[in-house]
C-alpha cells in the first residue's frame, strides 16, 4: 500500500499536446447496413441495436469533445488533467468499431482448404482446386466489404527480399557443380533443388539455374514487375476475377511448358488479398485465410506465414478424412495450432475433417462392430461414420488441449471442437443434404464469433464512455477543476537447413526446425506455466497469473483513493469512484495488444537464443562441399551443438527468457504510470487550485446515462429473440434428406 501512496503523489507524466485533432467521420448508414446481410433476421436485429448504441455513443462523445475544445481553445496553457480528458474522448471517438476476426484454415497439401472456402462463400471454383498435389501456392485472404466489384491485391516480394531469396537459391544450386555421378543425380531429385530450379527458370527463363548470383542480378526477368510491388485486379463477376487470379495463386507444375506472362512473376508472390462485394454469407469484419503447407524457404514469406498464424483469433485445422488417423502431418499441424494459442491471438481452435463423403461401403461394413443397427445405404454409413469420428476426435483434441493450455482457456469450454464437412456433397447433394455437409454450421460458427465480439466490444465501449462522461459532468457541475526422404537427397535438405540457420520450410515436406527440436523438452515443461502466466481469467493458487495481479492493483488503487479522500476530509464522490474504476480498466485493457506482442517474443526467445548461439555452427556446415559432404555436415552440427551445450547454451536461453519477462514487467509499469497518475489527479481533485470553468455537458451526460441503461435492454432482447427462434426451429418439421442411393 505504501508503494501505491508514493505513486499517487508523483508528478504528472507529460501528455500529448496534439489535442485539437478532428475526429474521424462516421460511416454512412447505407454502408453500415450492408454489414448485416450475412445474418438471419434475429441476429440482424441484435446487431442493429448494438450498432445504434455505438453510433449514438460516438455522437455524444463527439459533442462533448467539441464543447471541451471550445472551452480551452484560446488558453495559452492547458493543464495535463484537461488534456487527459480531451485525449481520452478523442481516443474513444476514433476507436475502430471492430477489429477483423481472422480465421486461419491451416492444413497440409491437398487437405481441401480452398474447396472449403469456395463452399463457404458459395462460389464453386473461385479459388483454384485440384485433385492433384499442391494447388494454392501462397497465403490467400478472403473477406467481404462494401465494394461494388470483386477485387484482389497481389503483394510481391520487395527487390531486397527477392535478392535475399535469389542468393539462397543460387547457393543451394551451386553444390551441383561440385558433385558428380550418382550423387549429382540424387541432388537433382531433391525437393529443395527442384523448387529452386523451377523458380529461376520461371522468373529468368531456361538455363537460369546454371548462372551465378551476380549474373542473375544483371539478367532481365521474363515478367513485368510493377514498381509498387502490388498488382490490383477487378471484375464485375466472381468468375471473371477467378480467371484473372488463377495464374497468380495456382502452384505452377513443372511439366507445364511456356505459361502466361502472369506466371513468370509467380515466384515473387507472397500474399493475395481478395475482397468480395457485400456478401450475404460472409459478414464484413471476417477474414478467411488459406494458409498453405508448413512455411516457406524464403525467410520473409516464412515470417509472414508465422505472423499470419499468430494474428488469427480462430484456427481451423483442416485434415482429409483419409489422413486423420496416424498421419504425422496432421499431428504437426495440431501442435503448431496449439502453439499459436500459447503465443498469439488465437482463442478458438477446431478440427475440420474434409472429404467426409468418401467411404468404401463393403470395407466399412466388414470393419463395423457387430450388434449395431443395420446399415441400409451409403448415406447412412457416411453419417454414422462421421458422427463416430466427431465423438472420438472431439475427446482426443480436448485432452490434448487440456494438457497444453490453461484450464480457463475459452476453447476448452466449447462443446463442439470437430466438424465433418464435404465441399463436394455441398454442391452435388447426391448423398447428403447441405445441412449434413456442415458447411452451414461453419457459417453459423463464423457469425456467432462476430456477433459475440461485437456485443463485448459495444458493452465495453459504452461502459467506458459512461464512466468518462460521469466525471466530466461532475467537474462541469462544480464549474471548476484542478489540472523426410531417407538418405536420398538428405544432404540437399540438410544444406538448406544450414543456410537458413536451422530451419527448412517447404510447401511439400514437413517443416524442419532444429532449434525448436532442441528446445522441445524445455517447452514441454514450461507450457503449462507459461499458459497460466498469460491466463485471462484464471486465478492459479501459486499466484503466477498476470491478470489477477493487475486486478489486485486496480483494487488497491481504488482503496487508496478512498483512504486519501477520507484523510483529507473530503466527501468521496461516487462519480469519481466510477470514473476511477472505468478508467483503470480502460488503461490496463489497452495493454492487451502490447502484452500479446511481447508474449510471442518471450515464448520464442528460447528457440531464438539457441538459433543465435548455433549460427556459427550452421554457417560452418553450410560451407562444406565435396565428397561425403553430408556426413561431414552432420559431424560439424553435432560438434557445434555439443560445444554450445557445454558452454551453457540452454542456461543462456533461460536467462534471455527471464530478461524478456523483466522487460515486459518494466514496459507494463512505464506504460501505465503516466496515464494513471493523470487520471488519479482528476479523480481525486480536492477542490482548491481551481483552473477554470469547463463547458456544460449535462445534456450529453444524461443521454449517455440512457445509453448505458439501454445495454441491458439490448442484451435481454437478444436473448428473447434467440429463444423464440430456437422454439420455432423445434416446432418446424425436419427437412428430408436426398434420395437414397
Amino acid at each position: 500500500m505504501a508503494e501505491t501512496e508514493d505513486f499517487l503523489v508523483r508528478e504528472l507524466h507529460p501528455v500529448d499536446d496534439d489535442i485539437f485533432k478532428e475526429p474521424m467521420r462516421k460511416r454512412r448508414r447505407s454502408d453500415r447496413d450492408q454489414r448485416f446481410r450475412a445474418f438471419p433476421s434475429v441476429e440482424q436485429s441484435a446487431l442493429k441495436e448494438y450498432e445504434k448504441l455505438e453510433s449514438r455513443t460516438r455522437r455524444v462523445l463527439s459533442n462533448t469533445y467539441q464543447k471541451l475544445i471550445q472551452s480551452v481553445f484560446l488558453d495559452d496553457s492547458i493543464p495535463n488533467s484537461v488534456k487527459y480528458l480531451i485525449n481520452r474522448l478523442l481516443a474513444l471517438i476514433e476507436k475502430p468499431s471492430l477489429d477483423p476476426i481472422y480465421i486461419g484454415l491451416f492444413g497440409s497439401t491437398g487437405a481441401g482448404k480452398s474447396s472449403l472456402i469456395n463452399a463457404i462463400i458459395q462460389q464453386a471454383m473461385f479459388l483454384p482446386v485440384s485433385g492433384e498435389s499442391i494447388c494454392t501456392s501462397c497465403i490467400v485472404q478472403v473477406s467481404s466489404g462494401c465494394c461494388e466489384q470483386y477485387e484482389a491485391k497481389i503483394h510481391l516480394l520487395s527487390d531486397q527480399e527477392w535478392k535475399e531469396e535469389l542468393k539462397n537459391l543460387t547457393t543451394l544450386l551451386h553444390r551441383t557443380e561440385e558433385l558428380g555421378g550418382e550423387e549429382e543425380d540424387a541432388w537433382d531429385r531433391g525437393d529443395a533443388v527442384e523448387e529452386a530450379v523451377w523458380k529461376l527458370q520461371k522468373f529468368y527463363g531456361n538455363g537460369a539455374e546454371g548462372k551465378s548470383y551476380e549474373e542473375l542480378l544483371r539478367a532481365k526477368p521474363r515478367g513485368k514487375i510493377p514498381t509498387s510491388r502490388v498488382i490490383s485486379l477487378k471484375a464485375e463477376e466472381a468468375e471473371g476475377l477467378s480467371v484473372k487470379l488463377d495464374p497468380y495463386i495456382r502452384t505452377q507444375r513443372r511439366d507445364w511448358g511456356g505459361g502466361s506472362a502472369e506466371t513468370h512473376i509467380w515466384p515473387l508472390i507472397k500474399l493475395v488479398e481478395v475482397t468480395l462485394p457485400k456478401s450475404e454469407l460472409i459478414p464484413e469484419g471476417v477474414v478467411l485465410v488459406d494458409i498453405p503447407g508448413t512455411g516457406d524457404f524464403n525467410s520473409k514469406r516464412d515470417e509472414m506465414w508465422k505472423k499470419t498464424i499468430d494474428k488469427c483469433s480462430v484456427i481451423w485445422v483442416i485434415s482429409d478424412i483419409e489422413r486423420i488417423s496416424g498421419g504425422r502431418a496432421h499431428e504437426d499441424l495440431l501442435n503448431e495450432s496449439m502453439k499459436a494459442c500459447q503465443r498469439g491471438f488465437c482463442r478458438d481452435l477446431a478440427l475440420v475433417v474434409t472429404k467426409t463423403d468418401k467411404l468404401h461401403l463393403p470395407e466399412y461394413l466388414r470393419e463395423r462392430k457387430v450388434g449395431n443397427q443395420a446399415i441400409q445405404s451409403q448415406r447412412e454409413a457416411v453419417l454414422e461414420r462421421n458422427e463416430m469420428i466427431k465423438l472420438q476426435r472431439n475427446k482426443i483434441l480436448k485432452d490434448k488441449l487440456k494438457r497444453k493450455l490453461p484450464a480457463d482457456s475459452r476453447v476448452l469450454e466449447a462443446s463442439e471442437l470437430v466438424y465433418t464437412v464435404s465441399a463436394q456433397e455441398y454442391w452435388q447433394r447426391a448423398l447428403l443434404t447441405q445441412e449434413e455437409t456442415e458447411i452451414p454450421k461453419l457459417r453459423e460458427y463464423i457469425r456467432r464469433r462476430l456477433l459475440d465480439k461485437k456485443k463485448r466490444m459495444v458493452t465495453k465501449y459504452v461502459t467506458e464512455a459512461f464512466g468518462l462522461l460521469l466525471l466530466t459532468d461532475s467537474f462541469s457541475c462544480t464549474d471548476h477543476m484542478q489540472r523426410s526422404r531417407g538418405n536420398q537427397g538428405f544432404h540437399q535438405t540438410l544444406k538448406a537447413v544450414c543456410l537458413k540457420n536451422g530451419i527448412y520450410a517447404s510447401r511439400t515436406l514437413a517443416r524442419i526446425d532444429l532449434n525448436e527440436a532442441l528446445t522441445q523438452p524445455i517447452y514441454e515443461q514450461i507450457d503449462p506455466i507459461f499458459g497460466c502466466i498469460f491466463s485471462r481469467s484464471g486465478k492459479p493458487a501459486d499466484g503466477s497469473a498476470l491478470i489477477p495481479h493487475i486486478d489486485a492493483f486496480k483494487l488497491s488503487l481504488q482503496e487508496k483513493m478512498t483512504e486519501i479522500g477520507i484523510r483529507n476530509g473530503l466527501k468521496y464522490d461516487s462519480y469519481k469512484k466510477s470514473f476511477l474504476i472505468q478508467e483503470i480498466s480502460a488503461i490496463l485493457g489497452g495493454l492487451e495488444e502490447h502484452i500479446l506482442r511481447k508474449k510471442r517474443k518471450i515464448y520464442e526467445s528460447l528457440t531464438t537464443s539457441v538459433q543465435n548461439d548455433l549460427k556459427p555452427c550452421y554457417e560452418e556446415a553450410a560451407q562444406i562441399t565435396g565428397k561425403k559432404a553430408c556426413e561431414r555436415m552432420k559431424d560439424a552440427l553435432r560438434r557445434g551443438v555439443d560445444r554450445q551445450v557445454a558452454e551453457g547454451m540452454f542456461e543462456r536461453a533461460q536467462e534471455r527468457m527471464q530478461h524478456q519477462f523483466q522487460q515486459l514487467k518494466n514496459g507494463i509499469t512505464e506504460k501505465v504510470k503516466g496515464s494513471i497518475a493523470t487520471m488519479l489527479t482528476l479523480a481525486s481533485s480536492p477542490g482548491d487550485g481551481l483552473y477554470k470553468e469547463l463547458a456544460d455537458v449535462k445534456s450529453e451526460y444524461k443521454e449517455m446515462e440512457k445509453l448505458h441503461r439501454s445495454l441491458r435492454e439490448v442484451a435481454e432482447n437478444a436473448v428473447l429473440r434467440r429463444g423464440m427462434q430456437d422454439f420455432l426451429l423445434r416446432m418446424s418439421p425436419s427437412k428430408a434428406g436426398p434420395p437414397k442411393t
